[in-house]
Order: structure tokens, then C-alpha cells, then sequence
């Protein structure tokens, strides 16, 4: 491991004795990088006053930072660091880690009840199909070196596919649903997957971060996360024609929301939970998107109807997603005052201002 100058240096004299003396490469592998540029691409120097000390960036951010903001970085080029890179690298971890402190708290006081990928929602199905992707490239990754490849997805990941879209929409599951529900149950044990792969996957790059994190869950263990495989991942958790599915159905919730959109931004409501919108699709999209109380579930609004009726004029459409338009219409009832959602039965059961989920979970 050197700078790309030993490529005319070391590695070139090394060779040379090697292959002349014994016949062979001194290396089985050859890693170089570039050499560390200021953010404007300067060489650094003491007169230019632009040289970035290791020791400061890690007294100032953490050790971990520093080595994040490498993993960042294409290392075959010559790579760039200073207080504004820095800040970038420092944001990152920053929702790498709230990512990961809500699986911590999702996961407090979990009795390890699991359920069989069968028997879970498509939702959760979907997550696991993405985590035996996702275990092949992280695999891949680090056995060709390429950090910056493996952080990525990873980052991509935790921050597209769990923190903007599953745990919102699973957030419901687990603050509002009976300890016992089988979609509640079906989520953490998912979450227990993806922790013990988060952890591991993670650890080479954020060392200390990955051990706090651990130690967080298993306090009593003897050993830290760095004396843990990679969790292996099985081949039935792949599911080609689901995924291909769900591409379509996130296309159409796209739709959805951006029907939500234009109207909190009009004020015509303040959060998804006060819709009840009408989906006008093609026959083709009916087939695929049938359960319009699971549908409602994902766009997060309180009730959602399903049409394969002509839309209004009025509708919202999506010049990207054909087959799609949207009618909003406010959700009718009351709001619960545990779950939030609007809906008719709100104040009718045995537990004042609840639907019926909510007071049968409180008892």
C-alpha cells in the first residue's frame, strides 16, 4: 500500500530484485492511492497554511470521521479533505448514526420472538431481499478493496431504503400495534437482521461507532462486534419477481404522495394522515396493487380507496408513472389520540378518543 509515485518507485525496484533473485513478484497485490489535496485542489504546505494535521480532524470529530471521510473517498484519484469535506463526511455519520440509534430503540425490550420469512408481510420480505443483495455486494466490496463502493450502498441503504420509506411507514406497527401483532413481530425480527448485518458490514470502516453501538444492544457480551463473522445470508431471502413488484408499487406511491405534497404545501392539510385519496389506475396496475388497506398503510394516510375508473380532469398525475392519477379527499371521522390516524369508529370502543386497533391494544 503506497502513493501512486512508487509506481516508478518502490514497487518498480522491488520487482526488479524480486524477479531477478527468485523469479517472482515480492506482492501478491499491488494497492496504491493518490496523493491528499486541499478542498481546492491544492497541494498542501506549510506557506499556503492549508495543511489538515490528522490529529486535529480526530481531536475535533473522532477518529471514525476520519476514517469515513477515506472510505468516502475514491482513493484511486487524488482525494481532496478539508473543513467543508469535513462537514459533509461529519453529516453523513450523523444520519448513519440516527439510522441505527432507532433500530437501538425499536429493539429495546424485544422478548426475540421471530417469524418465518414466509409468513411476513411483502413489505418486510422486500427489506430481507435487499439485505441478500446487499451481502453479496458488501462482500465483493471489501475483497476488491473498494470502500467507497461498499460504504456507499450501505449509506444509500440505511438512508433511502430504511429511514425515508420502511421504518416511516413501519413506525405505526411498532408505537401503535399490540406488543403480539404478527406485523409488529415480523418487523423486528427484521430489524434484528438488519442490526446484526448493519454492525458487522460497518465495522471495518466505523470501528468505535460499530462497538458503541454493540455493546449498546448486548451489554453483557464478552465480545465485541469485531470478533463477529459477517452473518451469512440465505439464498431464499432473494425474491426476483417481488422486487420487480415492489419498483412498480413504490412508483405509484410516488404518485401518491405527490398528490400529499401539493396539498401541504397549499395548507390544505399538515400531515399525510389527514388524506384519504382515491387511486385511479390502469387495469394492469390493479392487478399488481389490490389491498387498498395495505396500500394506505405504505402511502401512511389514514384510509385510501382503489379505482380502475376514468379519472377526473382534476386528478394528479405523474408524467413518469402512466396508469396513475389521484384524487384528494380529506379523511373522515375523528383523530385517535394514540395513533393519529382519522377514521369513523374513533370514540366507539371501550377506551375514550381510540379506534379500534388502539384500544384493543391498551387492554
Amino acid at each position: 500500500l503506497e502513493g501512486t509515485d512508487q509506481h516508478r518507485g518502490w514497487f518498480h525496484s522491488s520487482m526488479l530484485q524480486a524477479c531477478g533473485t527468485k523469479g517472482r513478484a515480492p506482492y501478491k497485490g499491488v494497492l496504491t492511492h493518490g496523493f491528499t489535496l486541499d478542498e481546492k485542489g491544492m497541494k498542501m504546505s506549510k506557506s499556503l497554511g492549508n495543511i489538515v494535521a490528522p490529529q486535529e480532524v480526530i481531536d475535533q470529530y473522532g477518529a471514525d470521521i476520519l476514517r469515513l471521510w477515506v472510505a468516502q473517498t475514491d482513493y484511486t484519484a487524488d482525494q481532496r479533505i478539508g473543513p467543508e469535506i469535513l462537514k459533509g463526511t461529519a453529516d453523513s455519520y450523523r444520519r448513519l448514526r440516527n439510522t441505527l440509534r432507532y433500530m437501538l430503540g425499536a429493539l429495546g425490550g424485544w422478548d426475540g420472538t421471530t417469524v418465518e420469512r414466509d409468513a411476513m408481510p411483502e413489505l418486510e420480505q422486500l427489506i430481507l431481499h435487499r439485505l441478500a443483495e446487499l451481502d453479496a455486494q458488501v462482500r465483493k466490496g471489501y475483497a476488491e478493496f473498494d470502500f467507497q463502493g461498499v460504504f456507499q450502498a450501505l449509506f444509500t441503504f440505511a438512508t433511502s431504503d430504511l429511514s425515508a420509506f420502511y421504518f416511516d411507514i413501519r413506525k405505526d406497527a411498532l408505537y401503535c400495534d399490540p406488543l403480539d401483532s404478527p406485523t409488529r413481530r415480523a418487523c423486528l425480527t427484521v430489524m434484528d437482521a438488519l442490526f446484526h448485518r448493519l454492525t458487522t458490514w460497518l465495522a471495518p470502516i466505523l470501528p468505535f461507532t460499530m462497538e458503541d453501538v454493540w455493546l449498546s444492544r448486548f451489554p453483557g457480551e464478552a465480545e465485541s462486534v469485531h470478533m463477529q463473522d459477517f452473518p451469512e445470508t440465505p439464498a431464499t431471502w432473494r425474491d426476483a419477481a417481488l422486487a420487480k413488484r415492489s419498483e412498480t408499487v413504490r412508483a405509484v406511491r410516488r404518485v401518491v404522495t405527490g398528490a400529499l405534497e401539493v396539498e401541504r404545501r397549499a395548507k390544505t392539510i399538515g400531515a399525510s394522515l389527514e388524506a384519504a385519496p382515491r387511486v385511479y389506475l390502469s387495469p394492469e396496475l390493479a392487478q399488481v396493487i389490490t389491498d387498498p388497506d395495505s396500500f394506505a398503510t405504505l402511502c401512511i394516510t389514514s384510509r385510501l380507496s382503489l379505482t380502475t375508473d376514468p379519472a377526473p380532469e382534476a386528478a394528479f398525475v405523474a408524467e413518469d408513472v402512466p396508469g396513475v392519477a389521484v384524487m384528494f379527499h380529506h379523511a373522515e371521522g375523528e383523530k385517535c389520540q394514540r395513533c393519529w390516524k382519522i377514521l369513523p369508529d374513533v370514540g366507539t370502543h371501550k377506551h375514550p378518543g381510540t379506534c379500534r386497533r388502539c384500544s384493543d391494544a391498551l387492554g
